[in-house]
C-alpha cells in the first residue's frame, strides 16, 4: 500500500504587524504576566509542590516521535488547552495532567504511516491500531519520563492515562478527564479544523460540523464544554456570508 501523504496544516497566524495606525507607542502598557498567557519556556521546569516538571525536556524527546499526522502541533495546542483547563480545575494535578497530554500521542510513531488515518476515520476505524498506539505510547512515555527525572508516583499515573486515553470511554480521574477533553477540544480549534480538512478532503463547514458533533457532547468537564462551544461559535462566524463579505473590500 502506498504511503498516505501527510499535508502540513500549519495555521497562518499573524505574528508581526504590517505597520502602526496609532501614532503613539503603547508598549509600556503591555503587562509582563497577562492572565491566561502561557509560555512553554517559562512553564518549564515547572515546580509544583516541590516536584520538577521538565516540559521542555519532555518535548525535545517526544517531538521526533510526533512528526506524523500533525501530532507535533496537535500536542502543543492540546498542552495549551490542558494548561487552561488545569487552571480552571484547581483540584487537578498538573504534574500528571500536563506531561500526559504532551506525550499522549507518541505511540502513533509505532503505527505504519499509511494506516494512521484508517485507524481514526469516522464511520470505520481500526480499534486494534488505536489500541496499539496507546500501549506503545505508554511504553515510550515511561522511558521519556524516567529519562527527564520525573516524579515516580506521577509517572505511574501518567502511563495509566496514556494507556487507554482514546479507547477508554470513562475518565479515571480529573487529570484523565483533562487529557481526554484537551485532546478532543483541539479538533474544533482553527488548527484542528485545518488538519481535519486535509485528512479527509472536507470543506471547512463540513469539517466544523463533523468535529463539533464528535466533541461538544463528549467532554467531561464544564470548562472544556464552554471552551469548545466558544471555539465552534467563532469558527461558525468566519463562514457567515457577512464575514466573507468583509474580506472583499
Amino acid at each position: 500500500m502506498s504511503e498516505i501523504p501527510m499535508v502540513a496544516a500549519r495555521s497562518a497566524v499573524k505574528l508581526h504587524p504590517r505597520g502602526r495606525s496609532f501614532h503613539s507607542d503603547v508598549s509600556t502598557h503591555i503587562p509582563t504576566n497577562a492572565p491566561g498567557v502561557i509560555d512553554l519556556e517559562t512553564m518549564a521546569p515547572l515546580q509544583v509542590d516541590g516536584i520538577r516538571v521538565d516540559l521542555v525536556g519532555m518535548w525535545e524527546r517526544a517531538a521526533p516521535l510526533l512528526a506524523i499526522r500533525d501530532n507535533d502541533a496537535h500536542s502543543l495546542y492540546a498542552l495549551g488547552i490542558a494548561a487552561s483547563l488545569a487552571a480552571a480545575l484547581p483540584e487537578a494535578d498538573p504534574v500528571v495532567a500536563l506531561p500526559a497530554i504532551l506525550l499522549h500521542d507518541i505511540g502513533w510513531s509505532q503505527v505504519p504511516p499509511d494506516e494512521v488515518l484508517a485507524a481514526i476515520a469516522p464511520g470505520g476505524g481500526r480499534p486494534d491500531l488505536v489500541r496499539m498506539h496507546e500501549v506503545e505510547g505508554a511504553r515510550l512515555a515511561q522511558e521519556i519520563l524516567v529519562d527527564v527525572g520525573h516524579d515516580a508516583a506521577a509517572i505511574a499515573r501518567i502511563v495509566e492515562i496514556i494507556d487507554g486515553h482514546d479507547s477508554r470511554v470513562h475518565a479515571l480521574s480529573i487529570e484523565d478527564a483533562i487529557v481526554k477533553d484537551s485532546d478532543k477540544t483541539w479538533r474544533v480549534t482553527p488548527h484542528g479544523l485545518d488538519v481535519v480538512m486535509e485528512w479527509f478532503g472536507l470543506e471547512r463547514h463540513e469539517a466544523l460540523s463533523l468535529c463539533a458533533s464528535r466533541v461538544i457532547d463528549h467532554l467531561f468537564t464544564d470548562p472544556a464544554r464552554a471552551l469548545a462551544r466558544g471555539l465552534v461559535a467563532m469558527s461558525s462566524v468566519t463562514m457567515w456570508p457577512q464575514s466573507a463579505a468583509l474580506g472583499e473590500d
